[in-house]
């Protein structure tokens, strides 16, 4: 049977099963597992079977929400067969076994083994896919330290890049794009912080990076508008204008424009193109068609 249908019959087992997130069963149990895994009796009765026998019941256990002894059983056919076939096999399914356990790291470490080892193989594709949603499911609430958004956009990126045309490139370009309007909402919530504060100039930093760096995300216009805040808070206003000016040509239906428009109407300006800088570039770029 090939790899991807048995990979793939054991993700449907687990799926049907319903794979707990946070556990496995009592290791307790009776059974031909708990033979195994109680005692010294384990070894032996593992090398009295087949690397295909040791392999489908780590599917059983799989399937069964134990991971742990999935896992276990898995390694042993690593052990016991290396270089075999099943051993290959065993390797994947210990990543994804990890995965499904939210054992992010284990899982991580399998992965890269499989494409250590096996760098040509059909599943490495999927061996680098795991690797990726292992960092991209670590991704945490935007107020926290963003080190593994990077890591899954780097590893999101070789999947797109190096498997076009494999069945993971589209989820892998859906994830990219999500972690990557992660980021620009950690520099947004730096930049509004700074600038409650009246921190201008650190705020404007912030926003500019939204702006110039992630202005294919959600945070564009927000950004936009929050430049326009500072800039006259600072009493800039040609730039103050000219941010209103790119946000009234992109975002014209969007409520930060009329927000802007408002700030600028209080003090008698108007969103237009002013002056030099950053933000006439910008403008310069957009009425090109050349931004966004």
């Amino acid at each position: 049977m090939p790899n991807r249908s048995l990979i793939k019959t054991a993700i449907m087992l687990v799926l049907v099963a319903g794979v707990s997130a946070c556990g496995s069963r009592d290791r307790d149990r009776g059974g031909f597992l708990g033979g195994f895994f109680s005692g010294g009796g384990r070894e032996a009765s593992l090398e009295s079977l087949s690397a295909d026998e040791i392999y489908r019941r780590g599917e059983a256990e799989l399937s069964d929400g134990d991971v742990d002894n999935a896992v276990r059983l898995f390694s042993e056919v690593e052990r016991l067969y290396p270089y075999s076939e099943w051993a290959k096999r065993a390797l994947i399914m210990q990543a994804f076994a990890y995965h499904a356990d939210r054992e992010y790291e284990q899982s991580r470490v399998a992965a890269q083994r499989f494409l250590d080892f096996y760098p040509a193989d059909e599943d490495t594709p999927y061996a680098q896919y795991l690797l990726a949603i292992s960092y991209y499911d670590q991704i945490d609430q935007v107020g926290r330290d963003q080190g593994l958004t990077f890591q899954a956009l780097q590893a999101l990126r070789t999947v797109i890049e190096r498997y076009p045309d494999s069945e993971y490139a589209r989820s892998s370009i859906l994830k990219f794009d999500l972690a990557f309007d992660h980021l620009a909402g950690k520099e947004m919530e730096i930049g509004r912080y700074y600038l409650k504060r009246g921190h201008y100039a650190a705020g404007i930093n912030r926003f500019r990076v939204v702006v110039e760096e992630f202005q294919t995300t959600t945070h564009t216009a927000e950004a936009l508008h929050r430049l326009v805040e500072s800039y006259l808070s600072l009493g800039l206003t040609d730039e103050a204008q000219t941010a209103a000016a790119i946000l009234g040509h992109n975002y014209q239906s969007n409520p930060f424009y009329q927000d802007s428009f408002d700030l600028l109407a209080g003090r008698g300006l108007k969103p237009a193109p002013k002056g030099t800088g950053w933000l006439v570039d910008i403008y310069r770029q957009v009425i090109r068609g050349r931004w966004l």
